[in-house]
């Protein structure tokens, strides 16, 4: 059974003064985030001493507040309990933990947890801010808070400052910093320190291989350190990534100038190097379309397999599917739901003046005994079909995408390759496009819709000269 996810307690605490000898805690605050849920704990403390004028102002806490509350020792064992086994989050840390190990100490009890200090946290994440106090991140995230200087609340706004780190950065680049900020991360066995420090912050590819070099899996992320990172913190809890972090023995990487030529590469070494823990992105083998072809005044519809296809260039081309049996089970649930004839789209035998079988259950509207008019019951085929309507390549010629330094050339739909300088856009160019992918389709499609038409390059002038040379 695989470890539980790690257990977070946001902690602060209200004192008499700043001398965690001298001084003592009136108020311990805590939340609790165990598996996505919250849980609140809190006491005021009778520190048993005077409790100043300036702490009284600063937090509202007073001698009359706390003089019928429990001294620490009674609520030792209660709040040892509480923070057992759980990260130590605090703002400040080394004030609210010397506090505690201190008091805990005068009562016999050994206090020693991991500890993450939510101001160094804020400086990892956000290095260009000038200021990292609680009252700065109150102002800079939004952050809501009733009674400011009390435990319970203060712990409150540490726990909205953990949501919205993990909202800009990911639950991944969260978990990395905390690994990072623990000194202790949780790497597999066969993997070295050293090679994870060299991970850069950056897009790119990764490798994980076992042992004779054989690639385990290959993914992308526009954090290449963070994303590593949080497979093996997953594989804490996810029987999947659990088995990859036993099974790796080493990891490669490739930077990217982005998230597209990150995606971009991804995919090719997937369909290269077939790793065994990727499923998706597999090269298909099996690719086809339906068309439609008019002949006379009626439309007949086929399926075209992978070595006929060349999108971007037909215009009536639906579909693009990984298999024939994908493109079958698609275009019969379609004629269902549009109550078109199957006998007619080939899924059944008609014999003449007969009608489909899916007539007789209404599930066509009778174009196969003329009930329907062909040509009405062909300009619904169309329509019916118009989702699935595979993309005329919308330029004149080649193109290419900025995005950094780096130039991802691509025509009619198909990746070339991507390039540093005019040398090695017409290089591609002159390499001819490859064979067509459906997934790097879907992610062109996408790009493009995204993309600054200022970072599009036309390459028909150098698609000329390349022909010509």
């Amino acid at each position: 059974m695989p470890p539980k996810d790690p257990i977070y307690a946001f902690v602060d605490i209200e004192t008499t003064g700043s001398r965690a000898n001298i001084d003592r805690i009136t108020e311990v605050g805590i939340l609790t985030l165990d598996n996505r849920e919250i849980s609140e704990w809190s006491s005021l403390i009778n520190p048993g001493v005077y409790i100043p004028n300036n702490i009284q102002k600063l937090t509202g806490i007073t001698p009359a507040m706390v003089n019928a509350k429990p001294s620490f020792d009674e609520i030792a064992h209660a709040l040892y309990l509480e923070l057992k086994d759980k990260i130590f989050i605090a703002h400040n840390a080394r004030f609210d933990y010397s506090f505690l190990k201190a008091e805990f100490k005068r009562v016999g009890i050994e206090f020693s947890p991991k500890v993450i200090c939510t101001v160094k946290l804020s400086r990892r994440l956000f290095p260009d801010q000038g200021r990292h106090n609680l009252d700065t991140l109150i102002t800079v995230h939004g952050l809501k808070v009733q009674n400011r200087h009390r435990a319970l609340d203060d712990a409150t706004l540490l726990y909205q400052f953990w949501q919205r780190c993990e909202v800009l950065f990911g639950p991944d680049k969260l978990l990395s910093e905390v690994e990072y900020l623990l000194g202790r991360p949780s790497l597999p066995p066969h993997i070295d320190r050293e090679l994870i420090d060299e991970l850069p912050n950056r897009p790119g590819v990764y490798i994980f291989y076992a042992e004779n070099k054989q690639p385990l899996y290959i993914g992308k992320s526009n954090d290449l350190r963070s994303r590593v990172m949080g497979h093996f913190q997953a594989s804490l809890s996810n029987r999947k990534e659990m088995k990859l972090s036993l099974q790796v023995r080493d990891i490669d990487w490739i930077e990217t100038g982005g998230e597209l030529g990150a995606l971009l590469l991804e995919s090719r070494l997937i369909k290269e190097r077939l790793p065994s823990f990727n499923i998706k992105l597999r090269r298909s083998k099996d690719l086809c379309a339906w068309e439609l072809l008019e002949h006379g005044d009626q439309l007949e519809i086929r399926l075209v397999s992978h070595r006929e296809l060349k999108p971007g260039r037909q215009d009536n081309l639906y579909g693009l599917f990984y298999s024939k049996r994908e493109a079958l089970q698609t275009l019969q649930s379609i004629a269902k739901r549009n109550q078109l004839c199957e006998g007619l789209l080939g899924f059944e035998k008609l014999q003449p003046g007969n009608s489909c079988f899916g007539f007789h259950v209404k599930q066509c509207k009778g174009a196969c005994i003329g009930v329907e008019p062909r040509r009405l019951h062909d300009l619904r085929i169309q329509m019916a079909l118009q989702k699935l309507k595979v993309s005329i390549w919308p330029y004149p010629a080649a193109i290419g995408i900025k995005e950094g330094d780096d130039i991802h050339v691509f025509d009619h739909w198909c990746y070339l390759g991507s390039a540093i300088n005019e040398s090695e856009v017409e290089e591609l160019l002159r390499d001819g496009a490859p064979e067509f992918d459906l997934d790097i389709y879907k992610l062109i499609k996408k790009a493009l819709q995204s993309t600054p038409t200022t970072d599009i390059v036309d390459l028909q002038h150098y698609q000329a000269y390349s022909a010509l040379s």
